[in-house]
């Protein structure tokens, strides 16, 4: 299982506060402790407005490379300052680009860029419209941006589409549709990686960590490749590492084994 710490998200209050006050100590920690707790890429998210944006992703980039190796996701819906990002060659390794669609040229904006590199990239499955309730939809969305990229020579191997799931408490079949979604878009490009950002379930449900770490297992046992999630969760990491055990993704639990020595698994150290 591929985890992007999600972590550094403008969203959240606290980061949000962290990068008008420019606080390095803040972000660093956060991003070493994501690092420690096994993340293998850590998202990079301004969540700022428009004019803002840039200068905040620069920064952040800045305090990320300066305490850990681990690859950046750049984050952000602007498809022109994700291309910006790439070609001025700020982030000193290929990590990942979240995300393109089918909204506008979104896919023709970054494809050409990461094509024959090792850059990976987040494909959401909306359009114009937004983001379709029906699961075929979405499938024909994801069949959609994976074309493209065969087109523009991107690897199918270094895509991770994202289904986007709802939220239980406005749909009551988010988690089947998801796991659906997963399976068939599986099925017509089994190289391709699935992703999600797990947490989005639990939105408007009381003790939402129980959501959260039983669709990730749902999730996982349908094909779950990767995930937005909190590397620092000990729950959420737990999961990962014990599904992966269950599934045999992991063959005689050695993963697991070597978690739980380096107290990743059912202790609370991040």
């Amino acid at each position: 299982m591929i985890i992007i710490g999600e972590k550094i998200n403008g969203a959240i209050p606290s980061v949000k506060q962290a990068i008008e006050n420019r606080d390095a100590a803040m972000i660093q920690d956060r991003a070493k402790k994501q690092a420690e707790a096994g993340a293998n890429f850590i998202d990079c998210a301004p969540s700022t407005s428009t004019e803002l944006e840039y200068d905040a992703m620069i920064w952040l980039i800045e305090q990320i490379q300066e305490v850990t190796d681990v690859p950046i996701c750049i984050d952000s819906p602007n498809a022109k300052l994700l291309a910006r990002i790439l070609e001025e060659g700020v982030v000193k390794r290929p990590g990942m680009v979240n995300s393109v669609n089918e909204e506008g040229d979104k896919c023709e904006t970054i494809f050409p860029i990461i094509a024959g590199t090792e850059w990976q990239v987040v494909g959401l499955t909306c359009d114009k419209d937004g983001i379709p309730t029906e699961t075929n939809k979405k499938v024909e969305i994801a069949k959609s941006i994976i074309t493209k990229a065969d087109h523009y020579g991107v690897d199918r191997k270094n895509i991770h589409i994202d289904p986007c799931v709802m939220a239980l408490a406005a749909m009551p079949t988010s988690l089947l549709d998801f796991c659906e979604a997963i399976r068939s878009i599986h099925e017509f490009a089994p190289e391709v990686k699935m992703t999600g950002a797990i947490s989005n379930i639990s939105f408007d449900m009381p003790a939402r960590k129980y959501i959260n770490e039983n669709c990730l297992a749902y999730a996982i046992q349908a094909g779950l490749d990767s995930a937005i999630m909190d590397p620092c969760n000990v729950d959420m990491r737990s999961t990962v590492y014990a599904c992966e055990a269950l599934m045999m993704k992991d063959q005689s639990g050695r993963k697991y084994n070597r978690a739980y020595r380096k107290g990743l698994v059912g202790v609370k150290k991040a």
